[in-house]
């Protein structure tokens, strides 16, 4: 077990390398001046290039990778970057991380109710699913947005507090966050919960034709009892796999949603550091999403070894 933990520890940090070697390329090869940009259009030509030359942009794009390699690996991102992602990371964890545990128990529970039910109902909740997945997070805010801020005036649709959020204590406050965490909360959630439905559907479909689960039947137990007692736990294994597999989603889908409702996290901030060429914070946001997201994955490895036994003690079949 500490062996396997080990190399997915490994393989996790050449995760994290290769993506932010990927985007370092790709943003400095991305149409724009960041110089430009900062210095605006009255800036003369020698001020630009001493700008360059003070940025190190005048350099070649390995040499500039080697010499923010080495400054990441000292950890040294700036401390305005620091504090510009202190900020903006603990909303995103709360955004991202309420939406996961909503999308999973809420995924959870239509997929065993698909498996009880009547073909109709099986039927709907299918379409319904599959709709929800396919459709995109920003459109879906905006939709949103247009239902329950615009047309009924129900919920606010930007910010995490209100403009006066300063005045505002105890209950007051914390409804008022709720209330503006509402949109984007849901958007997030109802396009996971239609991802995790569909999966757990077909894996509890699977387990129910095992031989312990007609055993069970045959004993007299209801479906509910069955799917609650007998499907559920054996089905939750490859759901938790999944968990792993859609944090990268969850996280790129997080810089639309967050775009929309400018919601003051990580991929608001990222998609700002993206017009405006701010290498630094572009960096900085990716690494740590990419940490996040190898966390989640190595945290789902954990939760299937505790699930399944035959993980956890490295006897499952055809393993080693």
């Amino acid at each position: 077990m500490v062996a396997t933990v080990a190399r997915r520890t490994l393989a996790g940090l050449a995760v994290v390398v290769g993506a932010v070697t990927l985007t370092f390329f790709l943003v400095r090869l991305a149409p724009g001046d960041p110089v430009e940009r900062l210095l605006g259009p009255q800036a003369t030509a020698a001020q630009l290039a001493a700008q360059r030359h003070a940025l190190g942009l005048d350099r070649p794009l390995p040499a500039q990778y080697g010499s923010w390699l080495a400054r990441f690996a000292r950890g040294d991102s700036g401390r305005p970057v620091r504090a510009l992602l202190g900020e903006a990371v603990p909303a995103t964890v709360e955004l991202v991380g309420l939406s996961l545990v909503l999308s999973y128990l809420l995924g959870i529970a239509v997929g065993a109710l698909q498996v009880t039910a009547g073909p109709r109902v099986d039927a709907a909740l299918s379409v319904t699913t599959v709709t929800l997945f396919a459709l995109p997070g920003y459109w879906l805010g905006l939709m949103l947005v247009m239902a329950f801020t615009y047309w009924a005036g129900w919920l606010p649709a930007f910010g995490a507090a209100g403009l006066d959020a300063d005045v505002l204590t105890g209950w007051s406050r914390r409804i008022d966050e709720l209330r503006h965490l509402a949109l984007p909360l849901t958007t997030l959630t109802l396009i996971g919960v239609g991802g995790t439905a569909r999966f757990a559907r077909g894996a509890m479909r699977d387990v129910r034709s095992q031989p312990f689960v007609q055993t069970a039947q045959a004993k007299g137990l209801s479906p509910w009892q069955v799917t609650r007692r007998h499907v559920a736990r054996n089905a939750l294994i490859p759901v938790i796999t999944l968990l792993g597999l859609s944090l990268p989603v969850l996280f790129s889908g997080a810089v639309f949603v967050e775009a929309v409702f400018a919601w003051p996290g990580m991929g608001r901030r990222l998609v700002e550091a993206v017009q405006a060429r701010d290498y630094p914070v572009v960096m900085a946001a990716t690494t740590v999403s990419a940490i996040l997201v190898v966390l989640g994955n190595l945290l789902a490895d954990a939760g299937v070894a505790w699930i399944d036994p035959r993980v956890r003690h490295g006897t499952r079949e055809g393993g080693p």
